[in-house]
C-alpha cells in the first residue's frame, strides 16, 4: 500500500516522502501468499480486485518490473449449501461487473485439480483470470518507480509522533531520522496502523492476527502430475485450506481457530495438526512430502473483514490524514487500485470507485460492510 501510494502520487507530480520502519515489504507483504483475484462478495472488492488484476497484467511496462504473474485462476471448492448460494450470488455480481466467474460442478473442478479430492464438493467457483505473483517483486517495482518519479524513500526510519505543523494546514512528522512538515500524511502501516492513527486522533479499528504458510519440498513426479504448475489457487471454502504450486513444491496455508490476536510472527507448531487434517482430507498426496520452508505474517483484521480506506474529516494537527489499512487478508491484491485511489483523494479527483462506504467511522455509524469471500 505504501509503495503503491508513493508511486501513484509521485507519478502525478506530488512531492513524496515514504518512511518505512524496516525494509520495504518487510511487514505483511513479504509474508503474503501472493494471490490476486476479483472473486469477492462485495461490489467494491470486486472492482478493486479487477482493477488490481489489470495493473498486475501490465506491471512489466508500468512501473516496469517482472512480478512472476501466473494467471491460473482461483478455484473455491464449496461443500456446504450455504456457501453454494453465497458464491453463486457473488458470481452473478461479478459477471454483472465484467468478471467472467463460472460456477462449476465437481467433475469440472476435478479436471482442473486432479490431485485434490472433490467427491464431497457440491459446486465450485472459478475465475480463470485470477492467479498469483511475487509480492516482493511488486514492492520492488513500485518502490523503484516511485524513486524514478522523484519520491524520497527512507528505510529503517520509524515514525514517532505526529504534531501540528508550524504553518497552518501542515503536520510535523517526528521520526527517528528527524522532523519534516507535510500537508498530508498517508497511513499505510498495515497491522500497525492503529498506533499511527492514534497519533492523528483517528481511530483505526484493526486487529493483528497471525497466519502461517508452509512451502513443501519438491513434489514427487506422480504428485506433481496430479497438481500441475497450471493448477489454480485452490481453496476449500469450508476450512479456508488453500494451496497453489510454488516452484517445484506447493504453497499451503489456512486460518486456525486457535489463533489469538497479537503481533506474533514466529512460527508455531500448534496449528500443524489442523493443517495436516485439512491436507489429509483435501490433498492426501501431499502428506508424505516434506517441508522446505515455513513462515508467519500478520493479517490486519477489521470487525467486518473489509478495508479502512479514505480521509479523516477532523484529524488532530493542521494537515490532512489519509489511510489505507485493515484489508483482512486481501490487501496485496488490491494494492494497485488503492494507490490509485489515494492519489485521487489527495488531488481532489473522483476515484474510479466510491470508497466512502469503507470510511473508518462506519462502525460508529452502524454501517458495517461485511465481506464474505474471505480466506
Amino acid at each position: 500500500m505504501g509503495t503503491s501510494a508513493a508511486y501513484h502520487l509521485a507519478e502525478a507530480g506530488v512531492d513524496v516522502l515514504l518512511l518505512e520502519r524496516g525494509q520495504l515489504g518487510s511487514g505483511s507483504t513479504s509474508k503474503a501468499a501472493g494471490g490476486v483475484r476479483a472473486q469477492f462478495s462485495d461490489e467494491l472488492n470486486v472492482r478493486l480486485g479487477a482493477r488490481g488484476l489489470e495493473a498486475f497484467a501490465a506491471f512489466g511496462g508500468r512501473p516496469g518490473q517482472d512480478i512472476d504473474l501466473h494467471r491460473t485462476g482461483y478455484l473455491f471448492l464449496l461443500t456446504r449449501p450455504a456457501d453454494v448460494r453465497m458464491f453463486t450470488q457473488a458470481a452473478e455480481l461479478q459477471n454483472d461487473l465484467g468478471v467472467p466467474t463460472r460456477i462449476l460442478d465437481a467433475a469440472d473442478a476435478a479436471v482442473l485439480v486432479p490431485g485434490v479430492r472433490t467427491d464431497d464438493v457440491l459446486a465450485a467457483s472459478f475465475h480463470a483470470g485470477d492467479g498469483h505473483c511475487s509480492p516482493e517483486s511488486v514492492v520492488l517495482g513500485y518502490g523503484r518507480g516511485a524513486r524514478g518519479h522523484g519520491a524520497t524513500v527512507l528505510t529503517g526510519v520509524e515514525v514517532l509522533a505526529l504534531e501540528p505543523g508550524s504553518a497552518g494546514g501542515t503536520t510535523t512528522v517526528v521520526s527517528s531520522a528527524g522532523r519534516v512538515e507535510a500537508v498530508a500524511v498517508v497511513c499505510a502501516a498495515g497491522a500497525w496502523s492503529p498506533a499511527i492513527g492514534a497519533m492523528a486522533g483517528v481511530e483505526l479499528p484493526v486487529t493483528p492476527l497471525r497466519r502461517q504458510i508452509v512451502v513443501t519440498a519438491p513434489l514427487p513426479a506422480a504428485v506433481a502430475a496430479a497438481l500441475p504448475a497450471s493448477m489454480p489457487m485452490t481453496i476449500d471454502a469450508a476450512t479456508t485450506f488453500y494451496l497453489h504450486r510454488e516452484g517445484p513444491g506447493a504453497l499451503l496455508g489456512m486460518s486456525w481457530d486457535g489463533e489469538r490476536p497479537g503481533y506474533h510472527t514466529d512460527v508455531d507448531d500448534a496449528w500443524l495438526p489442523d493443517l495436516t487434517a485439512a491436507i489429509a482430507h483435501r490433498a492426501p498426496g501431499l502428506l508424505d512430502v516434506g517441508i522446505a520452508s515455513r513462515w508467519a505474517g500478520l493479517y490486519e483484521v477489521t470487525p467486518d473483514h473489509n478495508a479502512l480506506l479514505g480521509e479523516a474529516s477532523q484529524p488532530a494537527g493542521g494537515g490532512r490524514f489519509l489511510y489505507a489499512t485493515g484489508f483482512s487478508g486481501h490487501g496485496f491484491l488490491q494494492g494497485p487500485a488503492v494507490g490509485e485511489i489515494l492519489r485521487d483523494l489527495y488531488l481532489g479527483r473522483t476515484p474510479f470507485v466510491d470508497v466512502s462506504p469503507l470510511s473508518a467511522d462506519r462502525f460508529a455509524r452502524g454501517a458495517e460492510r461485511p465481506e464474505r469471500a474471505i480466506v
